[in-house]
C-alpha cells in the first residue's frame, strides 16, 4: 500500500473473491459478509492514503470479527440462533479497529457462545480446517471461523477472543499466529462474555509482528515498530 503497488480496493475485492469461491470455506467461515460496506471502506481510505493520510499501520486492511463482538445497526449472534438484538454501538474493540481504518469484511463463525474448543458449529456449519479438507479434521475453536478467514487470505487479520484457548487452539490448529493477551488489556465492552474473569481480546494474523500490531490497536497504545 505504501508503495502504491496495491490498493485498499483490491485487497478488499480480493478478499471478497476468496469468501465467495465455492470451492472454498467462506460460506462456513463467515455468518455474515459486509461486501458493500467493506468496498466503501476501502475507497475511503485509498482516497486518504491518495491526499497522504495514513490512520494507522493496519489503514486500509481487510480485518473480520469474530461474531461476539458488536458492531453498531448490526445483530451479534454469538454463534447461535437465540439472539436478534441490534448493537446500538461498536464494541470497543471493533471501534479502535474503524477509528485505524480497519476495513470490516464480515463476521466470522465460531462455536455457540464460545463454550468449545473443537469449533463445531450446528446453526451455521463448521469451516474446514484448510490444511486438511478432504478427511475434515476439526479448526479448533472457539474462533474457527477466523482461523480458517484467517489461513485462506480471507482477510489480513481476524479479531478473536480466547477464555481457555479460542484463539490459541484454531491459530494453532489452523497454522496461523494468535495472541492471547492479559484479560484486562484490551476493554472488554460489547463482546459477548463466556468469563467475566478470564475472557481476553486479540488478533489472529499471518505473523508475530502482524499480531503486535493489531495488539497495540487494540489496547490503545501507540504501534512501536519491530
Amino acid at each position: 500500500l505504501a508503495a502504491g503497488r496495491t490498493s485498499s480496493r483490491r485487497l478488499t475485492e480480493d478478499a471478497l473473491e476468496r469468501i465467495a469461491d465455492r470451492s472454498g470455506e467462506g460460506a462456513r467461515a463467515f455468518i455474515k459478509v459486509y461486501a458493500e460496506s467493506a468496498l466503501a471502506e476501502a475507497d475511503f481510505s485509498d482516497e486518504l492514503r491518495r491526499h497522504g493520510v495514513r490512520r494507522s499501520p493496519v489503514d486500509g486492511l481487510p480485518v473480520s470479527i469474530k461474531d461476539l463482538f458488536d458492531v453498531a445497526g448490526d445483530v451479534t449472534c454469538a454463534g447461535s440462533k437465540v439472539l436478534n438484538q441490534k448493537a446500538s454501538i461498536d464494541a470497543v474493540a471493533v471501534a479502535r479497529l474503524r477509528a485505524a481504518g480497519a476495513v470490516f469484511i464480515g463476521r466470522t463463525n465460531m462455536v455457540e457462545f464460545a463454550f468449545g474448543t473443537t469449533g463445531i458449529n450446528p446453526h451455521y456449519g463448521t469451516p474446514k480446517n484448510p490444511w486438511d479438507r478432504k478427511i475434515g479434521r476439526i479448526p479448533g475453536g472457539s474462533s474457527s471461523g477466523a482461523a480458517v478467514a484467517q489461513a485462506d487470505g480471507m482477510c489480513a487479520m481476524a479479531l478473536g477472543s480466547d477464555t481457555r484457548g479460542s484463539i490459541r487452539i484454531p491459530a494453532a490448529l489452523c497454522g496461523i499466529t494468535g495472541f492471547k493477551p492479559t484479560a484486562r488489556r484490551v476493554p472488554r465492552e460489547g463482546a459477548f462474555p463466556l468469563s467475566y474473569t478470564l475472557d481476553s481480546v486479540g488478533p489472529l494474523a499471518n505473523s508475530v509482528t502482524c499480531c503486535a500490531t493489531y495488539d497495540a490497536i487494540l489496547a490503545g497504545e501507540p504501534v512501536e515498530p519491530l
